[in-house]
């Protein structure tokens, strides 16, 4: 990492046993180790920095979690006082983990859409850079970079899975993609229920609005998927994947168990193509996971999850 970068070239993991299980070659692309946890470090990393260039002074950024800790870690790094407007639901793990970069943090509404309109309100008022969580041509942009690595790390897969929030990492994936020449890569777009807004509206055939988030994973609390998102999967085949919060956090702790590497239910929704939904894959010979990572998370936690969820 350098001065003018915010994130890092992640490595690709293979697993021998999870691909004698699956029968078929399984990459692993390790965005949970970004300096700020997941991927956000990129898209959120790129916008910020755009922000200190163009002479702002303060970054305001809502979010679920995760892209507000990318947005606190990215102004500790180039000097700039940030403050992230997350909503209720918003673990207390997260929210500490966010001010121990040294931002503000302020709880405003029940979900996701009513803390973004308050940090919109903000912004406004203090003068500063709005760092929104996922719907940003620049944040795209900044998240395509992990398709510039992927190109160069491993052959072509014959799908990429990966989790949806608000869009953000799928917008950015079908941009490095398209720009790449890899149109034909099918892509598992993995959403768990209550969160499913991307889902919802691809069955519908236009953007639909959640009445509101009732998965766990709130860092896939986004009660619209961005329309860019929405767009994608008009141009580009992408395979709806919906799972259970339960079979969410199973799959984080087997993952966690074959890598020994702790994970959200967010990007435990990904992960269950390789466990407990292993039919998702059955058409293709090899797979990208994209292991997007979380910051709000902890083995206690987890573990409180799995007692809840999956072993009752």
């Amino acid at each position: 990492m350098t001065g003018s970068t915010l994130y890092i070239e992640t490595p690709i993991y293979t697993n021998p046993e999870i691909d004698a299980r699956l029968g078929k070659k399984i990459y692993l692309k390790m965005e949970c180790f970004q300096p700020s946890g997941s991927f956000k470090a990129r898209g959120i990393g790129t916008l910020c920095k755009e922000a200190a260039d163009q002479g702002s002074t303060r970054l305001v950024s809502s979010s679920g979690g995760n892209a507000g800790y990318a947005a606190a870690y990215a102004g500790r790094v180039l000097g700039l006082p940030v403050t992230v407007v997350v909503p209720e639901n918003t673990s207390q793990i997260a929210r500490q983990r966010i001010a121990s970069q040294g931002a503000e943090v302020i709880v405003q509404g029940a979900a996701w859409d009513e803390a973004d309109q308050y940090a919109r309100r903000l912004v406004e008022e203090v003068n500063g850079a709005y760092i929104p969580p996922f719907d940003n041509p620049t944040i795209w942009r900044g998240n395509s970079t992990m398709v510039d690595e992927i190109v160069q790390q491993c052959p072509k897969p014959g799908v990429i899975v990966l989790s949806v929030g608000g869009g953000g990492l799928l917008c950015g994936v079908m941009e490095g993609l398209h720009r790449h020449g890899w149109a034909d890569v099918p892509v598992i777009a993995a959403e768990t229920k209550g969160a499913d807004s991307l889902a919802e509206s691809i069955e519908a055939g236009e953007l639909i609005t959640l009445p509101g988030i009732t998965s766990i994973a709130s860092t896939l609390g986004a009660r619209t998927v961005a329309k860019k998102a929405f767009e994608w999967t008009q141009q580009h085949r992408v395979i709806s994947l919906v799972v259970s919060d339960g079979e969410a956090v199973d799959a984080a702790w087997q993952f966690a168990n074959d890598q020994r590497v702790l994970v959200e239910p967010a990007c435990g929704a990904s992960l269950t193509v390789l466990y407990n939904h292993r039919e998702a894959l059955d058409e293709f010979e090899s797979a990208l996971v994209i292991v997007c990572g979380g910051t709000g998370i902890t083995a206690d936690k987890l573990l409180a999850w799995k007692r809840e969820l999956v072993d009752s």
